[in-house]
């Protein structure tokens, strides 16, 4: 409790020196729109949604439980492109979340080499924002999600990735039209690669919200190591909140829709939750004894009903959101990790 009362000063703290912000800055060219982030709506409950995965075996429940969907992903190259492996399934997967009432963003991921020699460039940026703004247009989405693993400090891709995320920005929130999230680390990587997230990014109010991927804390060598524990979330929470000042309605917090061993390899030995359901784990626990992959009777670490319980009323006390990867591991009945968030913080289904 004094963790979230430290959380909850900072982000008073953090109003206070709110002071540099994008707010109705007129847009170049005697444009009467203005350049300003759109409307927040509420705690934001996120689910990416894979292009490899199979829309039909969701149900539309499974999407009323979200209200934005992450379509995961468009590829980029280092010139700056953008690839959709299978258009008309994004194509599907918009048409039946906003049916079901989700906003639908597109998530931008590829091999961080590609990105560093794209943000490297001001033509390479401009041309990745250029495209990235056409395929939310052409696809009539609502915004835009980086998902960039990772830029660093120690070898420039922290300053091309401010600038990048800025002129992003600026292209998203003209008209306070479209959103403008990213995908950043835990607590897990201190040091170059967490310190590369500029605080300007959120006092300045360029992007809407981060999604904090508080998971994937494993070790192939230690065993009995939890990649996804609840004290791995406060953490999170407390760092980005606590430390670096993010306020508290930027920050959504990840949970893992997976498990992953410790102390082995991950190599097929990683499970869906719904997977580790059926090989007998209990929806209540956090481990379970399973065997995959060719290994037998190995201990899987993931997140059962009651810890994400515990997840989304840290959320709702601290942050704003809750975001999951991915949907389509979930179960799809009582067991449901997301039921279990809607039941927690009171959203209709």
């Amino acid at each position: 409790m004094n963790r979230l009362k430290e959380i909850v000063l900072a982000v008073s703290l953090t109003a206070v020196l709110y002071s540099c912000k994008k707010e109705d800055v007129p847009a170049p060219g005697g444009n009467n729109d203005v350049i300003a982030p759109p409307a927040p709506f509420g705690f934001y409950v996120v689910g990416y949604f894979p292009s490899y995965r199979n829309l039909a075996t969701v149900p539309d429940v499974k999407f009323r439980m979200c209200n934005v969907i992450n379509y995961a992903f468009a590829t980029v190259s280092s010139t700056g492109s953008l690839s959709i492996a299978n258009p008309t399934h994004l194509t599907d997967v918009r048409n039946k979340a906003k049916a079901n009432g989700c906003r639908v963003f597109i998530s931008i991921s590829g091999a961080a080499a590609d990105f560093k020699s794209m943000a490297s460039s001001p033509a390479a940026r401009t041309f990745f924002t250029n495209q990235a703004m056409n395929l939310v247009r052409t696809y009539a989405l609502d915004g835009v999600d980086v998902d960039w693993e990772f830029p660093r400090t120690d070898d420039g891709t922290d300053q091309t990735y401010t600038l990048l995320m800025k002129q992003l920005s600026d292209s998203c929130h003209l008209g306070r039209k479209y959103y403008l999230t990213a995908a950043i680390t835990a607590d897990k990587y201190a040091g170059a690669v967490r310190d590369a997230i500029s605080s300007e990014l959120w006092l300045g109010n360029y992007v809407d919200w981060f999604n904090i991927m508080s998971y994937d804390d494993f070790s192939t060598t230690v065993p009995y190591k939890h990649h996804c524990d609840y004290n791995l979330a406060t953490t999170s929470l407390n760092y980005w909140i606590g430390t670096r000042g993010m306020p508290g309605t930027k920050a959504v917090l990840g949970i893992a829709g997976y498990g992953r061993p410790s102390g082995i390899t991950q190599t097929n030995t990683v499970l869906s939750y719904s997977d580790i359901l059926s090989r007998g784990g209990n929806p209540l626990s956090d481990s379970a004894v399973v065997t995959n992959g060719g290994f037998t009777n190995y201990t899987i670490y993931y997140n059962g009903t009651f810890t994400v319980k515990r997840k989304a009323m840290l959320a709702r006390q601290a942050a704003n959101g809750i975001m999951l990867w991915e949907k389509s591991q979930d179960s799809h009945d009582n067991t449901s990790l997301l039921k279990a968030v809607c039941d927690t913080i009171g959203r209709t289904y």
